[in-house]
């Protein structure tokens, strides 16, 4: 395990007129994908020597699942949005690859730098290896250990053809080593979230969320529910409209519904349930910074979302997480997450738990610091060397 030193070292590189700067293609295609790219290409941006460019695959492309983001985290516009859409798992990943090869092909970057665990991660991966392009996977390592996540696949294989493995913990560096991935490709640097949470939560805590909608500060529960293992089958989602029924009945429940959630309430035909119940407010995914600041102001978060585990930790708000796993284990670790499964009986047991007590907060995870972004940079820049031009 290597651990990237957070000096400013790399910035001791001088640029030459006489060489090509370096060009780095950054492959985003979700929302949580851009809360991990807005600290580095602020970070690529301060280097000369650094051709930035950033592709938008448009995985996520809505107004409310991706446009906004780039307004709320000062993202430059997209170089390139191949306005891929939505599709399954497969049309996505295989639809990514055709277009973004023949982008790479055009771009000759020097090395693409892909982050998460989505198809467009999986995707821009796989086109980088078939070129020979070296690879960055931001936030490598992480394993839940269930194979029948589709995130958990496209993490293992990105991770196996990566030449740079850029770790947000150290159960990371420990699963990579299992894997058989040389200590030499794997870097201990912190989480790029965390630099941009870090960088925005006054902003959004001025927004003052809860009274914008009328919830009590810090006596409200906030919800969100995404995965297709529990959105895509009607009993797990009767389950969790029981959760939600028996929740708000002991405090305000806040559930901003992904377009996805809020297809298959439809289809399930338990979207008037929900609508009926009185404490219960839905409304419409919310921008990076009003969802932050409606965090913070939360007494507690209920999730099936790895992102969300880790912002909790942050933000000091107990977290129920809504699934068997996580592949986030230092947030449980550190006191602020709980597992609960999707069964209503252990969820409400957990949620009463954690209502019952204070959880442990005050200690972060090692290098979530804010300067995750800077050991990247830092790293890429000493051990790649822009090449003379022709």
């Amino acid at each position: 395990m290597i651990l990237a030193d957070d000096t400013p070292g790399a910035r001791n590189h001088q640029a030459k007129r006489s060489w090509r700067a370096l060009r780095i293609v950054n492959v985003v295609g979700t929302r949580p994908n851009l809360v991990k790219i807005a600290p580095l290409m602020a970070e690529m941006r301060k280097f000369p020597e650094i051709d930035a460019v950033l592709v938008h695959t448009g995985q996520h492309y809505d107004e409310n699942m991706s446009r906004v983001f780039f307004r709320d985290l000062g993202i430059p516009e997209p170089h390139h949005n191949l306005e891929i859409g939505s599709g399954s798992g497969t049309w996505q990943t295989a639809r990514v690859m055709l277009v973004l090869e023949s982008l790479l092909r055009e771009l000759k970057p020097d090395l693409v730098v892909v982050v998460g665990d989505v198809n467009s991660t999986l995707a821009g991966a796989l086109v980088s290896s078939r070129l020979r392009v070296p690879l960055a996977h931001v936030e490598a390592g992480l394993r839940s250990f269930d194979r029948t996540m589709p995130e958990e696949i496209n993490r293992i294989l990105t991770d196996a053809i990566a030449d740079y493995l850029f770790t947000t913990e150290k159960s990371a560096n420990d699963n990579l080593r299992r894997e058989g991935i040389a200590d030499a490709k794997v870097f201990f640097v912190g989480n790029v979230m965390v630099d941009t949470l870090l960088l925005h939560q006054d902003r959004a805590r001025k927004l003052d969320m809860a009274a914008r909608f009328k919830l009590p500060d810090k006596s409200y529960a906030v919800l969100t529910l995404h995965r297709p293992s529990n959105v895509d089958r009607p009993e797990v989602m009767e389950g969790f409209c029981e959760i939600m029924e028996r929740v708000q009945e002991q405090l305000p429940l806040i559930f901003p519904v992904h377009p996805r959630t809020r297809a298959r309430l439809t289809e399930h035909g338990l979207l008037p349930r929900l609508q009926g119940m009185k404490k219960l407010k839905l409304v419409e995914p919310l921008g990076y910074l009003e969802f932050l600041g409606l965090m913070a102001q939360a007494q507690l978060l209920l999730t099936d979302s790895g992102g969300i585990q880790e912002e909790a930790t942050i933000l000091g708000v107990p977290c129920v997480t809504l699934r068997e796993n996580t592949e986030r284990p230092v947030t449980v670790e550190l006191g602020m997450n709980r597992i609960a499964g999707t069964r209503p009986s252990r969820v409400l047991q957990v949620v009463r738990e954690v209502l019952g007590k204070k959880m442990k907060n005050g200690v972060l995870p090692e290098f979530w610091d804010g300067k995750a972004a800077a050991r990247i940079v830092n790293v890429l820049l000493n051990q790649k060397t822009p090449q003379p031009e022709a």
